[in-house]
């Protein structure tokens, strides 16, 4: 897209104008709140046990989509603590996994009968061993609109 100057030269128009760009702002506890209990009431265990999870742990996305059941899980219950390698920085990240965190992991592990070296977040598509950033993606944009923010921003 271009368009002209006073010289008559053309002049083109940045693709982020008019956009805002940069970090996006963090969730505030009571936006936490009310997604978690939007999941809660319909009964979505997956996307809970991701969203408690992606919470606690503050993972990248590519990271979060890549964890095994046996990253966060000491036999069948779900650990207080996890460490994971995260693939941008390769540094051990250690973090606290919350009681509601820990209840609804479990909750999805046993739905979907997740074994140890499972993904824990398996793609639909047959394809893909796990969950792709992209489709991540849309769920948070989704979980966003759902409280009424704007996902864009």
């Amino acid at each position: 897209m271009e368009t002209q100057n006073a010289n008559g030269m053309g002049c083109r128009v940045p693709w982020n104008k008019g956009k805002l760009t940069g970090q996006t702002p963090p969730l505030k506890l009571p936006e936490i709140w009310a997604i978690r209990t939007r999941l809660q009431i319909a009964s979505n265990v997956r996307e809970l046990a991701m969203f408690n999870l992606a919470i606690d742990s503050k993972l990248r996305a590519c990271d979060l989509t890549r964890l095994r059941v046996q990253d966060i899980c000491h036999g069948n219950h779900v650990g207080s603590r996890a460490i994971v390698m995260p693939q941008k920085t390769q540094r051990s990240v250690q973090f606290e996994i919350t009681e509601h965190t820990r209840q609804s992991v479990e909750a999805w592990i046993a739905a979907r009968h997740l074994k140890s070296a499972d993904y824990l977040f398996p793609s639909r598509i047959h394809t893909s061993q796990h969950l792709s950033t992209r489709q991540y993606a849309r769920l948070v944009h989704r979980w966003v609109a759902s409280i009424g923010l704007d996902d864009t921003a």
